[in-house]
């Protein structure tokens, strides 16, 4: 079982003591999350009641790559994963090199967490089509395998249209691409062309289940099963070994861990709150996760 630090809402300056801890402790890989700006969105949040997303003007989302690039340069052994990057808010050239590069920097240890996206006000600023966006992704997703090759390439696509032509540099190993999201589009698009999966919320067992037969029936149309890809699902019950042994039996490959969350009272009294505790109460509860449950898996 792999374990994923979901890095979501920490602040900049804590990314890289996150990254060395994580890298020491045996986490299989830090997660990054993206988005462009905060506004007033006209577009509504689609997990909550209100319609409102789960942060602030001054929450923290820096760029993903260049977070990336900087956690690769202090660390040896931890993988770096977006969950999610949106692709078709941006170009397809912008995202190529960004990626690319970060995957070089890295030394291969970047893997590439995608989604559709729902806030249209960011597909506005950055001039992209919103209404197509599952459509381009689709064939975004090929054309960027292709760039990767390295060499000269092309690709003659509805959406994209390039080539002869070269990007440097190149990874030397393929960029996983993993698709996020649990509506049918999304999993049925992790099953036509995935490497893998990501689940965009936290799962009870029930809801995992379901889950699974869904995606399961998704592969099935296209000869594959939950062997052919890998499944990083979040589970809404108290972290142990034999939670996450059941369920990698079931085909779970990973999960997504962000240990300070739920931090005892007795870190709290020590280095302060989720909010208020910063990189020393991270650390702390990552060392704890670390102990109790990936050291006995």
């Amino acid at each position: 079982m792999e374990f994923w630090l979901g890095a979501a809402f920490v602040d900049t300056g804590e990314m890289l003591g996150l990254a060395r801890a994580a890298d020491r402790l045996g986490y299989d890989t830090v997660a990054v999350s993206d988005h462009i700006f905060y506004a007033d969105y006209d577009a509504s949040y689609p997990y909550s009641d209100t319609g409102s997303p789960p942060y602030q003007p001054g929450t923290h989302w820096p760029d993903v790559w260049v977070t990336i690039g900087a956690m690769a340069a202090v660390t040896e052994r931890v993988n770096f994963a977006t969950n999610v990057y949106i692709p078709p808010a941006r170009d397809l050239f912008t995202v190529a090199k960004a990626v690319s590069t970060a995957a070089v920097l890295a030394g291969d240890r970047v893997r590439f967490g995608v989604g559709v996206g729902w806030c249209k006000d960011e597909f506005v600023q950055t001039g992209q089509d919103f209404h197509s966006r599952g459509r381009r992704l689709d064939e975004m997703i090929p054309a960027l395998r292709t760039l990767w090759q390295g060499g000269m390439v092309e690709y003659h696509g509805r959406s994209y249209d390039f080539g002869p032509l070269s990007i440097s540099p190149t990874p030397s190993q393929p960029v996983p691409v993993y698709i996020g999201g649990d509506s049918d589009a999304a999993l049925a698009r992790a099953a036509r062309i995935g490497d893998g999966w990501i689940g965009n919320r936290i799962y009870s067992e029930d809801q995992l289940g379901e889950l699974l037969d869904r995606l399961s029936h998704h592969l099935s149309g296209h000869g594959r099963t939950l062997d052919d890809l890998r499944v990083i699902a979040p589970i809404g019950a108290m972290p142990s070994a034999d939670l996450y042994r059941r369920w990698h039996e079931r085909g779970v490959d990973g999960t997504m861990a962000a240990p300070w969350w739920l931090a005892t009272p007795e870190e709290t009294a020590k280095y302060g709150t989720k909010r208020t505790g910063g990189l020393a109460l991270k650390v702390a509860t990552m060392e704890r996760f670390a102990e109790e449950v990936i050291a006995k898996m």
